[in-house]
């Protein structure tokens, strides 16, 4: 059994505030940090920021306030980060292989190195023999595997995932919920995955943010003390009922949190 993972802080979002045109207030006050090698959950409702909060760690949104600071001093270099969207955001008219590729064809890597990265980063999610496959012969499960695969391909530091999930049936979420925490071992990946699932959150993090929404915020942290890995008798076992009842009461206490 391998302890829970967390080193010294990659980065730290502090005073992250977001306000739109016209007067909402997506988050305030927002503060937390993310520790090399962890798996860490941003939990909340939906419309609590917590798409937005990973959006602006990614650089993808600017904050009205506060700031993202990287540890050293050191904004992320090309390929440091990856990201997969709630849905996978394949080009249908592209093979598995060419979807993969897209990050890299904005890096300086010759063809070899390319297609090196491309076949291993498949591998890697479970999808070797499909290289050659389109988006429209796949199932949701497998779309999902290749948006993993191209945001791995790069090799990055920091993986963040928005809801990657939600959209799939139960039995394909816990598999890739499975194969997800093996790849965050072997590959030793810190990750920052955003869920609106209590469950899910349990059996993945080795810490939990949970967050208020109007605004969005942290308003509670919890870690989960259970060694990795985290098979699937994990998930009928009473330590993992406890620790999702105790996450749960923290949920309802921050859905309950207004201002």
């Amino acid at each position: 059994m391998q302890p829970l993972r967390g080193g010294a802080p990659v980065l730290r979002l502090a005073g992250i505030g977001k306000s739109y045109a016209n007067g909402v207030v997506a988050l305030r006050d927002l503060n937390f940090e993310v520790r090399d090698g962890e798996f860490l959950s941003l939990l909340g409702p939906s419309g609590c920021g917590k798409s937005t909060a990973l959006r602006i760690l990614a650089g993808l949104a600017a904050a009205s306030e506060g700031a993202v600071q990287w540890a050293g001093g050191r904004e992320p270099a090309a390929g440091d980060l990856g990201f997969v969207f709630q849905e996978p955001t394949l080009m249908p008219w592209a093979s598995v292989a060419a979807n993969v590729r897209l990050p890299l064809r904005f890096q300086s890597i010759d063809r070899r190195e390319a297609d090196s990265r491309v076949a291993e980063a498949i591998e890697r999610v479970g999808l070797g023999g499909f290289e050659r496959a389109y988006p429209r012969e796949l199932s949701g499960g497998m779309k999902m595997r290749v948006s993993i695969a191209r945001a791995l391909v790069t090799r990055p530091r920091l993986l963040l995932m928005d809801e990657p999930f939600a959209a799939l049936d139960e039995i394909t979420r816990f598999k890739l919920n499975h194969d997800l925490l093996d790849l965050w071992s072997r590959e030793r990946l810190t990750v920052v995955f955003v869920t609106h699932s209590v469950f899910e959150s349990v059996y993945l993090s080795s810490r939990v943010l949970v967050m208020a929404a109007r605004p969005g915020r942290v308003v509670d942290e919890m870690t989960i003390d259970v060694p990795y890995p985290r098979e699937e008798s994990f998930r009928t076992s009473s330590t993992y009922a406890a620790l999702c009842r105790q996450v749960s009461e923290a949920l309802k206490r921050a859905m309950s949190s207004v201002g």
